[in-house]
């Protein structure tokens, strides 16, 4: 259990699950599972302590909210060896989702317009999300309807290039106003 500062307060990390070992465990009673998983009964803490220095093995509380609590006999160095490969595997293997964005204005040109869509494509392509952002400056507030057929101009021409490759394209929040910048998030379904 990591603790980090921050100012006056920490935060406590409980990322990496903690399982009780031997005199750490406080139940009275366990449901005991030898090391081949045969089920030796509901015994005490004590006896099972004696049991597991009897066969060289740590006790270690697999599932404490059960009742009574489930022990296991195994090496707990190991089994926390293991469990940290598994989880840094997984980490590995996952990828976050970001979201990409992409700025135009009003006075954008088309072959700009071409290439901002080109990128889009390539990173919903690329399994991210995408948000399109058109800012309004000073008198181009009047004219928001020509912004978003900039924005759908840019979403039509994403929708067309990723259905060339089969994939398509879902709206995540639809072309709206926040302040002076018209933006919409359009991700790969």
């Amino acid at each position: 259990m990591r603790k980090i500062f921050r100012g006056n307060k920490f935060i406590v990390d409980n990322s990496a699950k903690e399982f009780r070992a031997n005199e750490k465990i406080m139940a009275p009673e366990l449901m005991v599972i030898d090391e081949e998983g045969n089920s030796l009964g509901i015994i005490t803490r004590e006896e099972a302590m004696t049991e597991a220095r009897n066969r060289e093995l740590d006790l270690v509380e697999v599932s404490p909210k059960a009742q009574p609590p489930i022990a296991k006999f195994m090496d707990y160095g190991s089994f926390k060896y293991q469990r940290e490969k598994q989880e840094r595997k997984a980490k590995a293997n996952s990828k976050a989702v970001e979201i990409k964005t992409i700025k135009l204005s009003l006075r954008i040109g088309q072959h700009d317009i071409d290439f901002r869509t080109d990128q889009a494509a390539k990173f919903i392509d690329g399994g991210d999300k995408v948000r399109i952002e058109l800012m309004l400056r000073g008198r181009e507030n009047q004219h928001q309807d020509l912004a978003r057929e900039n924005v759908e101009k840019i979403i039509a021409g994403v929708k067309t290039i990723l259905a060339e490759t089969g994939k398509s394209i879902r709206i995540e929040q639809e072309v709206k106003k926040q302040g002076n910048i018209l933006s919409t998030v359009i991700a790969p379904s």
